[in-house]
């Protein structure tokens, strides 16, 4: 700890965000970083707690506090306020490998347990560690290292997400010769088509996918494993494969009128948007456009906030966001005490656009869709909603978000996007596989293990968890990378 007394000198500063009305014209980033001494500023904050809640990563009432990857926080913000740049580097990378994409789409539960938070702002730790990686980028510290010594051993990784990068990353680095294959066009998974353009350019991920090649790592795209890519041929070849598939089954709304046209899934709206930016900036007019329309997103959550600020840069005649539960306070609650995850209403970059351009919030609390309007065409015109509020089941003894009669009420819409959550692995793939699934179609390890129901197979990230956040899919892909290294070698130095 640098500077005993930086939490009582300096105050919380983020980096400056561009005015909502003139970012939403491109889908750039939008965030200017702060300069490097007032960044030097942010990390003196740091305390160096003596139990450092910030990296704890402990799971509290259901939701994570603390970060997963155990970064080693104090350490590296007293580098920075230091002035030791590539340490801090160094650091960062002993536990986290992709901190250019955590940087940016954490949600930073580090934060929310940071010890100044209790009664004051927590320290900035998620800008802080964006700094460290893209200064080490500019200034040459990020080095292609590529293993000296390599064991012979095959590995196929089947998905390209932020686990399966991380698996390969670090069986790579051991040693061991590594192909991932994926789906679509581009690698990145989650990453390059679930993850908007404004949150994460992709050209980030591809500098980072370009480091990996360099270093060893086989890249093969267009490569639907069960589909046009054969398991068989798989288990022949290789000496262990990892399914890192992602939990891809979009949740559906299922209620009169879903056949109409106009209804996507949230995953197929931005997917397009982003394939028809990087192939040609929107010009080929090959994605699901919102311009004009009057939209309805289904889903209060982050990706629904991404499908707002997507539908706001198309041109959106207007934009309505549905959530089903009542709004979270807009400070802790009394029974939400720190360090638990702050159970408090954000307002993010999506709806902070549509209150500058449409001069209100988005969202409509405690409401859900009791049915979809066709138009003699076929396609929604508009949608019937119903109030819910919240009553406690006689039986569970849970609360419950139920109708309330005669609430219902009628609105006009062009295009819905659904935005629900995702349900867990595609079947398709664990048939393929053979492996066994628990009731929520997750791929069934046992309690803290990787390895599946079928010998030499093992699962990671999402379709091994269910739906999480992305720090937590680097830590599955890091540990089930040292599962599979002990298999193969009958011991591990990976951490």
């Amino acid at each position: 700890m640098g500077k005993p007394t930086g939490f009582l000198e300096f105050e919380r500063e983020n980096s400056l965000a561009i005015d909502p009305k003139e970012r939403i014209k491109n889908f750039n980033e939008f965030h200017t970083p702060l300069s490097q001494d007032k960044r030097k500023a942010q990390g003196a904050r740091c305390m160096d707690c003596g139990v450092p809640f910030c990296q704890s990563g402990m799971t509290i009432k259901g939701a994570t506090t603390g970060c997963p990857l155990h970064n080693l926080i104090p350490e590296w913000n007293d580098l920075i306020f230091g002035d030791n740049w590539d340490q801090a580097y160094k650091r960062l990378l002993k536990t986290n490998n992709f901190p250019e994409f955590t940087g940016r789409v954490c949600p930073a539960p580090c934060e929310a347990a940071c010890t100044s938070g209790i009664n004051s702002s927590p320290v900035s730790i998620k800008e802080n560690e964006l700094s460290i990686i893209e200064n080490a980028y500019e200034n040459g510290f990020v080095e292609v290292k590529k293993s000296k010594v390599r064991t012979g051993k095959k590995i196929a990784i089947v998905g390209s997400g932020p686990s399966g990068l991380a698996a390969a990353d670090q069986l790579n680095k051991r040693g061991h010769d590594v192909t991932v294959y994926e789906r679509e066009d581009r690698i990145g998974g989650l990453l390059m088509y679930g993850i908007p353009n404004m949150k994460l350019e992709k050209s980030v991920i591809e500098r980072k996918v370009s480091i990996m090649k360099e270093e060893g790592v086989n890249f093969v795209t267009n490569a639907n494993v069960g589909v046009n890519i054969k398991v068989a041929k798989l288990k022949k070849e290789y000496d262990s494969i990892i399914l890192a598939c992602g939990s891809s089954n979009p949740r559906d709304i299922k209620v009169p009128g879903r056949q109409a046209k106009g209804i996507y899934f949230a995953v197929d709206f931005l997917k397009s948007t982003t394939k028809s930016l990087l192939n040609s900036n929107l010009q080929d007019s090959k994605f699901i456009s919102a311009k004009g329309k009057k939209v309805i997103v289904i889903g209060g959550g982050d990706t629904g906030n991404d499908c707002v600020g997507t539908s706001i840069r198309h041109g959106a005649a207007s934009v309505t966001q549905l959530e089903m539960m009542p709004k979270l306070p807009d400070q802790r609650a009394e029974n939400n005490p720190w360090p638990e995850w702050p159970r408090v209403c954000k307002t993010d970059y999506g709806q902070e656009e549509n209150i500058a351009v449409f001069g209100h919030d988005p969202r409509v609390y405690q409401t859900t869709v009791k049915e979809f309007v066709a138009n003699e065409a076929g396609e929604v015109c508009k949608v019937k909603l119903v109030k819910l509020e919240s009553k406690k089941d006689k039986e569970t003894g849970r609360i419950k978000m139920v109708e309330i009669p005669g609430s219902e009420y009628e609105i006009e819409v062009d295009l819905v996007l659904i935005a629900a959550g995702f349900l867990g692995s595609e079947n398709y793939v664990t048939k393929a596989f053979n492996v066994a699934v628990d009731g929520r179609t997750n791929v069934l390890t046992e309690s803290g293990k990787y390895k599946t129901s079928v010998e030499g197979i093992f699962v990671t990230g999402d379709m091994h968890r269910g739906q999480s956040l992305v720090v937590w899919a680097i830590r599955e892909g890091r540990e089930v990378a040292k599962e599979v290294d002990f298999s193969l070698i009958g011991y591990t130095n990976l951490e």
